[in-house]
C-alpha cells in the first residue's frame, strides 16, 4: 500500500509540475504576443509616428527660432503660442490624411478634438482667450456632429 500511494503522490507532482509549465507557457506566449502588437502597430500605423515627429520638430524649431531672437521683431511673436498652434495644425492635418486614407481611418474623433484644443490654447495666448474658448466649443461640438454622420454602419 505504501508503494502505491508513493506512485500516486509522485504521479500528481509530475501533473502540478506540467499544469505550472503549462501556466508560463502560456504567459509567454501572451508577452511575446503584446509586444508584437505595440510593433505592429507602429508598423500599421506610420501616420501617427509621422505627426508626433512633426510636433516634435516643429516645437523645437520654434523654440530655436525664440531662443536665437529670430522673431523679436514680431510684437505678436509668442513661442509657446506658435508652438501650440503649430502642432494643433498638424495634428488636424494628420486627421484629414486619416480621412483621405481608409486603411488609417481610425481615431479621427479624437484627433480632431485634441488638435482644436492645441490650436485654442496657442490662439489663447496670441488673441484671448475670451474669443478663442467660445469658437474651440463649437468647433469641438461640430466635429462630433460631423462624425455622427459621416459614421459607417457596419
Amino acid at each position: 500500500m505504501p508503494e502505491r500511494e508513493r506512485d500516486d503522490s509522485s504521479e500528481r507532482k509530475r501533473r502540478e509540475k506540467g499544469e505550472k509549465g503549462e501556466k508560463e507557457e502560456k504567459q509567454e506566449e501572451k508577452e511575446e504576443k503584446e509586444e508584437k502588437g505595440r510593433d505592429e502597430k507602429w508598423r500599421r500605423d506610420p501616420v501617427a509616428s509621422v505627426t508626433w515627429a512633426a510636433v516634435l520638430i516643429w516645437v523645437g524649431l520654434v523654440l530655436l527660432a525664440d531662443n536665437q531672437g529670430l522673431m523679436a521683431q514680431y510684437e505678436w511673436w509668442n513661442a509657446w503660442a506658435v508652438g501650440f498652434v503649430g502642432a494643433g495644425v498638424i495634428v488636424l492635418l494628420q486627421v484629414l490624411v486619416r480621412l483621405s486614407m481608409p486603411e488609417y481611418r481610425w481615431g479621427v474623433t479624437g484627433g480632431l478634438i485634441f488638435g482644436f484644443i492645441l490650436l485654442g490654447i496657442g490662439l489663447g495666448m496670441i488673441v484671448g482667450w475670451g474669443m478663442v474658448w467660445p469658437l474651440l466649443l463649437v468647433a469641438i461640438g461640430i466635429a462630433i456632429i460631423v462624425r455622427v454622420f459621416t459614421r459607417r454602419k457596419r
